[in-house]
């Protein structure tokens, strides 16, 4: 059986630190210009087949679905990645 795994990660479009390297690779990297509309750009990634999602703690903030959806189900694993303190 072989399982395969679509990783995405989500910041907001301010945010300037955090997965610089995921997307320098050309990773999936995607930005969010209205936190408020968090939950709908996760479902459109779980939509897309992605089964694990890494979000930056800023906006794992604006995200109801998050506790209340992912953690009950096998399929999709929601990372919530801390902030990066520092400038590189």
């Amino acid at each position: 059986m072989v399982i395969k795994m679509a990783i995405s990660w989500l910041k907001s479009s301010n945010d300037r630190k955090n997965f610089k390297l995921f997307k320098g690779l050309g990773m999936d990297v995607y930005e969010i210009d209205d936190l408020e509309k968090t939950d709908e750009k996760i479902k459109e990634l779980v939509e897309q087949k992605y089964n694990t999602i890494v979000i930056s703690n800023e906006v794992a903030s604006f995200s109801e679905d998050i506790i209340k959806k992912y953690t009950k189900t096998q399929d999709i694993k929601i990372i919530i990645a801390p902030g990066k303190t520092n400038d590189y």
